[in-house]
C-alpha cells in the first residue's frame, strides 16, 4: 500500500467515462499520521504523486473541536484556513480537495469518490432513498443533500457515528443525494470490488439506456446560429473575459429532450455540482417559430437578452427546438465540455426513470454552488490553465 497504488487507482478511474466525467471526483490515501488527498485543480486521469497534498491527520482531527462562523462564506473560509494549516511541511503551493475533512473521517486506507451517471441516476431519482435501501442494505448508507464541504462532512460524521453505534464497522459506500459516491476499502482491490458491485446491482435495474446512435459535433453544422451565439456571448460578456466559442452536437439522446419546452423541462434544474460547474445552472431553450431567416435571427438575439435579464449569466448550454444543443464557453475545451457534463445530465435523467423519475437540485443548493469561493477558485485555475478541472 501507497502512494504509487493511490496514482494508479485514481487513474484507472479518472480515465474511465463511465466515472469521471471532467475531470471530476477525487480520491485519497491514508495511514496512521498522514492523509494523501487530491490537489484541487488536478485531474485524475492524470495525476501524479506530486500532485497529492500530504496532510497532518492529527491537525485535521482538531478541526472538530473549533467553532465556526455561521454564515456560510464566513464559515467556509474559515474552514479553508483551518485545513491549509493542517498540510505537511513542503505542501504550501498545494491546496486540498474541499473534500479533505470527509475522506479523513473514513475509516479506511483508500477512499475514491466519482460521480458515475449509472450512480447518478440513482442518486438524482425521487425514490433514490428507498431504492437505496433496498439495493444495498446494511452496506451503504444514503447522505440527503448537504452542501458541499464542511457542512457535508459534518453531516457524513454524524451519519456514520448513528451508523456504527447501531451496526457496527462502518460501510464502505456512501451514497450522497444529488452528488455521487464514495467508496472506502484497504486495498486497490478493494476498491474496485465495491465499484463492481455497485455497478452491477445498478445495471441489473436499469430498462433503458440512452440511444447512443450517430451525432453530429462541429463547428459546421448550423454555422449562422452558432456564430450568432458566439456574438451575443462575446458581446455581452464582462469587460476583460476571454473570447468564447460554440460548440454544437445534435444526437439520438439530445432529440427526444430538444423537441419542445415540455420536453425540456426535466433538464432545466442541475442535477449535480458538476453539471452547474461545467454546463452551468439555467440552460437556455429557444422555441423556433420561424424556419430559418431572420426570423429566427431575432427570436434568438431575443430570447438571449431575456435570458440574462432573468439569471445575470451567459448560459453555457443553449437548445434550439427541433434542432439540437449548443454548448458556450471560454474557448473550445470549455464548450465542448459543456456539452460533455450535458449529455452526461441525460444519461442521469434515463437512469433516473427507473426509480421514480429524475429529481434535480433545490434553488438554495444552486444558488450556494454558483456563489461558492471554491468555484471561483476554480475559474480562476481554469482561466490560467485552459481547463476546469476538480471536484465537489
Amino acid at each position: 500500500m501507497s502512494i504509487e497504488d493511490l496514482v494508479t487507482v485514481s487513474r484507472y478511474y479518472g480515465s474511465n467515462p463511465e466515472y469521471v466525467v471532467a475531470g471530476g471526483g477525487n480520491t485519497s490515501f491514508k495511514d496512521e499520521s498522514r492523509l494523501f488527498i487530491k490537489s484541487s485543480g488536478r485531474a485524475l486521469a492524470e495525476i501524479c504523486a506530486e500532485d497529492f497534498v500530504q496532510m497532518d491527520r492529527a491537525r485535521l482531527s482538531k478541526i472538530w473541536e473549533q467553532t465556526y462562523p455561521a454564515g456560510s462564506d464566513n464559515r467556509e473560509a474559515a474552514v479553508l484556513s483551518d485545513l491549509l494549516a493542517a498540510r505537511k511541511g513542503g505542501e504550501d503551493a498545494k491546496r486540498p480537495s474541499v473534500e479533505t475533512l470527509l475522506h479523513d473521517l473514513l475509516p479506511f486506507t483508500y477512499v475514491v469518490h466519482t460521480h458515475p451517471a449509472l450512480v447518478n441516476g440513482l442518486t438524482c431519482s425521487c425514490s433514490g432513498e428507498q431504492a437505496a435501501q433496498k439495493l444495498f442494505g446494511d452496506q451503504g448508507i444514503w447522505i440527503p443533500w448537504i452542501n458541499p464541504g464542511y457542512v457535508l462532512a459534518q453531516g457524513v460524521k454524524k451519519a456514520l457515528a448513528a451508523y456504527t453505534a447501531a451496526k457496527g464497522p462502518a460501510p464502505s459506500i456512501i451514497l450522497l443525494q444529488n452528488h455521487g459516491v464514495f467508496v472506502g476499502a484497504d486495498s486497490v482491490e478493494g476498491i474496485h470490488e465495491g465499484y463492481q458491485y455497485i455497478m452491477d446491482t445498478l445495471r441489473v435495474c436499469i430498462q433503458e439506456e440512452p440511444d447512443c446512435g450517430d451525432s453530429v459535433s462541429s463547428y459546421g453544422v448550423s454555422p449562422d446560429i452558432a456564430c450568432l451565439l458566439q456574438e451575443l456571448a462575446n458581446k455581452t460578456a464582462p469587460p476583460g473575459s476571454a473570447s468564447f466559442q460554440v460548440y454544437f452536437e445534435r444526437n439520438p439522446r439530445f432529440s427526444r429532450f430538444v423537441r419542445d419546452a415540455s420536453s425540456f423541462a426535466l433538464l432545466v434544474l442541475p442535477l449535480t455540482p458538476d453539471h452547474i460547474v461545467y454546463a452551468g445552472s439555467d440552460p437556455l431553450f429557444i422555441p423556433v417559430r420561424h424556419q430559418g431567416g431572420p426570423g429566427l435571427t431575432l427570436l434568438i438575439q431575443e430570447a438571449w437578452e431575456q435570458h440574462l435579464d432573468k439569471t445575470g449569466r451567459i448560459p453555457k448550454i443553449a437548445v434550439v427546438q427541433g434542432l439540437g444543443v449548443f454548448g458556450i464557453g471560454t474557448g473550445e475545451k470549455a464548450a465542448c465540455r459543456a456539452l460533455e457534463l450535458f449529455t452526461d445530465a441525460i444519461k442521469v435523467t434515463v437512469y433516473a426513470q427507473v426509480f421514480g423519475g429524475v429529481c434535480g437540485m433545490s434553488r438554495d443548493a444552486i444558488h450556494f454552488i454558483n456563489t461558492w469561493e471554491v468555484e471561483q477558485y476554480r475559474s480562476r485555475v481554469a482561466d490560467t490553465r485552459g481547463l476546469h478541472i476538480e471536484e465537489p
